[in-house]
């Protein structure tokens, strides 16, 4: 037997300094402690409310687990090492084979998994604890490219547990193999089903573990409704004037690579409302208001059961209305994609969310992204009988309208100010030229 052994310098993963508002949680490791990693190879992804950044090695080495899935990645956190102890050992005895699944074979004994199926360390040690072959979970991994991540593992432990409470049936069904004592442990507390109150009792179909955005989205939702007293305004808006200027000018923006939508037009409306009420676009702090001179337009968008993510338009007040329109396409495919940068979500000045797109005519109060002093919310479009004069007679008319909301910070905004702001809004909106 000849072996080499190669050691490297250790270098530290660290957790980005650079984060808005809110720490990050470890989302899952994209390798396994011991795998050989290349400087800037993605290896670890963290995950705020706001987005998923992907964190890449410092240099060539062995990777070293530090800190575990699901817990909290402050700025400047310690993730893990690369190149500590790190040994390359080359050895011409036969390698043992990797099967998907080898249970231990003696206890104490440690379970080898297919390295192709990218496990990290929570998901195998998860899966050795509760006996589970990880083939036999394929299509139910919700990572990156399919890839298993704990919370798959936690469900799938939690119907095996529900269906061992279940009366058999006729059908046969081979029973898990029962694990040796000294190598289990109690089953965690989310998947104990609670005792139904009374015989009248609900009956629990399942529990799904909260996502770390679905947490932080949550601790953010409460924080804002601790801080801020949310009041809302509502008025309702004609959309004829930019119907019509979209139906004539979507074909030229298509030649451009660009897809005009409505909320383009709601976002340059937005910045020239803020004249009226500059305070609109403002942050508030114990002794002072903070008035921003640029215009950065948070579009909320909304990403299925995983939760709502809000890209940013930066410096809106410089952009033309096909700028807005490219930015927009250009945020939205990203965030759809999960390729959002950090830079992408941060900076935001002013909040438009325009949840009408489901559905909904009207919400309120919509939670105000602080810390930003207001939002705005755009209900469905809906055709409705309007009263309009013409040459002095009062008329029917079946128009094209939605209503608009403001939900402002009452400590920042008064109603006049508030009104003043949705006037503005909805006269740019009515008013918008054919031609511009």
């Amino acid at each position: 037997m000849n072996d080499m052994t190669i050691k490297q310098p250790a270098q530290e993963i660290i957790a980005p300094l650079e984060q808005e508002g809110t720490k990050a949680v470890l989302r899952s490791w994209l390798k396994q402690s011991g795998a050989t990693v290349v400087k800037d190879e993605p290896i670890v992804e963290l995950e705020t409310d706001k987005v998923v950044v992907e964190v890449c090695a410092p240099c060539d080495g062995t990777l070293e687990v530090l800190m575990s899935e699901g817990s909290d990645a402050e700025p400047g956190a310690v993730l893990g090492l690369v190149g500590q102890a790190a040994e390359q050992v080359l050895d011409a005895s036969p390698q043992p084979s990797t099967r998907p699944l080898v249970a231990a074979a003696a206890e104490g004994a440690e379970a080898r998994f297919d390295p192709e199926l990218r496990l990290s360390p929570a998901v195998r040690r998860l899966l050795t604890e509760h006996q589970l072959d990880p083939t036999q979970l394929e299509g139910c991994g919700t990572g990156r490219g399919g890839r298993l991540t704990r919370e798959d593992v936690v469900a799938a432990i939690a119907e095996r547990e529900q269906f061992k409470e279940r009366p058999p049936k006729a059908s046969p069904v081979a029973e898990p193999q029962p694990v040796q004592a000294s190598a289990a442990k109690a089953p965690e507390p989310l998947l104990r089903t609670p005792s139904a109150s009374g015989a009248n009792g609900a009956r629990v179909a399942a529990h799904v573990p909260h996502s770390s955005m679905r947490r932080k989205i949550a601790e953010h939702m409460q924080h804002s409704v601790s801080t801020a007293p949310h009041v809302t305004a509502v008025f309702s808006m004609d959309f004829a004037a930019i119907t019509a200027h979209r139906q004539k000018h979507k074909p030229v923006f298509a030649e451009q690579g660009v897809n005009l939508t409505f909320t383009a037009y709601f976002v340059a409306a937005a910045v020239q409302a803020m004249q009226a009420a500059p305070e609109v676009n403002s942050r508030w702090h114990a002794d002072y208001l903070e008035l921003f001179k640029d215009v950065n337009i948070g579009i909320g968008a909304a990403l299925g059961d995983k939760g709502l993510i809000v890209p940013v338009i930066h410096r809106a007040q410089e952009l033309s209305l096909l700028g807005i329109a490219a930015r927009l396409q250009e945020v939205t495919e990203a965030a759809r994609n999960g390729k959002l940068k950090p830079g992408d979500v941060t900076g935001g000045t002013f909040t438009i969310s325009n949840h009408g797109v489901s559905g909904s005519l009207f919400a309120s109060p919509i939670i105000i992204n602080q810390p930003q002093s207001a939002i705005l919310g755009i209900g469905a479009l809906a055709k409705r009988v309007v009263v309009r004069e013409i040459d002095g007679v009062d008329t029917f008319q079946v128009r094209q309208h939605a209503y608009v909301s403001l939900t402002i910070d009452h400590r920042v905004l008064d109603g006049s100010q508030t009104n003043a702001w949705l006037s503005r809004f909805v006269e740019v909106i009515e008013g918008w030229s054919l031609e511009s």
